[in-house]
């Protein structure tokens, strides 16, 4: 998420990402969340992804290799297909092989199904951070753990249901880390490829709730498209709302949604929960798998299922750029 909130931590004053504040200590549970704790697929997937095995997931590494075999193996278990030959999509970042994992449940409709919806996020983080009481593992559970579980949770579901005329994509993105290099090359490789997505939604830092909002998320770019105003109004209730330090901050331009808003002018936005209050541990860490809130995580991916199911089976695009 480097790219989404890079230049907040020179604001004076500003703490929220805590890498100036009070420290928390890694408890002997969180040391041990290698296995999985709990039946909750949810809770289950976060834990051995933010689980210090994983060595805080950087791109190129044996760590992030074992968070894509896991979710390839979900994907695989589930009847996820995988759109290339294989659900990696390898491709190179410096002198590091890197790889987007991607899903794919196919539209139902012989036109339709061209009109895919991208689901997405990325599932890498930076590997280390600043030491705190000898730990230096940034696990990255709620960046991007999180967003990487409900990506997988809603491909479970909708391999399960099968009922979804346009084709869904879910796309884990590796290298956000190091400047959104994992969604410029898929980006990139479907417009080559002739692919002309309807929506893309990515989903970032997830993992606890705001407070005092009539919403359960925002969108980034909120004014950019009608997205958040039709996926309400899908969903016949406040899921996606406005909050202004997105705006203030860039963010639209600062995650995985931005390089295919760019090729494709499609919309192409962000749901997130971080409002720069609620949570003080960015790429520090503590940013640990126990300071999430699953009953929020749950509530949040299910609530967005609907908006989702109306996406892809309307039978005109509604969902469309606003004019500028």
């Amino acid at each position: 998420m480097r790219k989404f909130l890079l230049f907040l931590g020179v604001i004076a004053g500003l703490t929220v990402f805590g890498c100036q504040g009070t420290a928390q200590t890694a408890s002997p549970e969180k040391q041990t969340e290698t296995e999985d704790t709990t039946e909750d697929p949810v809770e289950s997937l976060l834990r051995y992804l933010a689980s210090d095995e994983l060595r805080g997931r950087e791109t190129g590494t044996e760590g992030i290799n074992l968070a894509a075999s896991r979710i390839e193996t979900i994907f695989q278990d589930h009847n996820v297909q995988p759109y290339y030959e294989s659900y990696r999509d390898t491709f190179q970042v410096e002198d590091r092989i890197a790889y987007n994992v991607v899903g794919f449940v196919e539209g139902s409709d012989p036109v339709l199904k061209d009109e895919i919806i991208i689901i997405g996020a990325h599932y890498d983080h930076i590997g280390e951070g600043k030491e705190v009481n000898g730990d230096i593992i940034a696990n990255g559970a709620n960046d991007n753990a999180a967003g990487t579980v409900a990506v997988v949770e809603l491909a479970k579901h909708f391999a399960e249901i099968r009922d979804n005329k346009r084709s869904l994509m879910f796309m884990l993105f590796s290298a956000e880390e190091k400047g959104l290099q994992g969604s410029k090359y898929a980006a990139e490789k479907l417009k080559k490829d002739g692919i002309n997505p309807y929506t893309v939604l990515t989903f970032e830092m997830i993992g606890v709730p705001m407070e005092d909002k009539d919403y359960l998320a925002y969108l980034t770019g909120y004014e950019t498209s009608n997205l958040a105003e039709k996926f309400n109004e899908y969903s016949e209730e406040e899921v996606l709302g406005y909050l202004p330090q997105a705006e203030e901050y860039r963010l639209f331009q600062r995650s995985d949604n931005f390089p295919f808003y760019k090729e494709f002018k499609i919309p192409a936005q962000t749901i997130s929960t971080f409002d720069f209050t609620n949570y003080e541990y960015y790429h520090h860490v503590s940013d640990e798998a126990g300071n999430l809130d699953f009953v929020h995580m749950k509530d949040l991916i299910d609530k967005v299922k609907p908006g989702i199911y109306k996406m892809a089976n309307t039978q005109e695009k509604e969902i469309k750029l606003n004019k500028e």
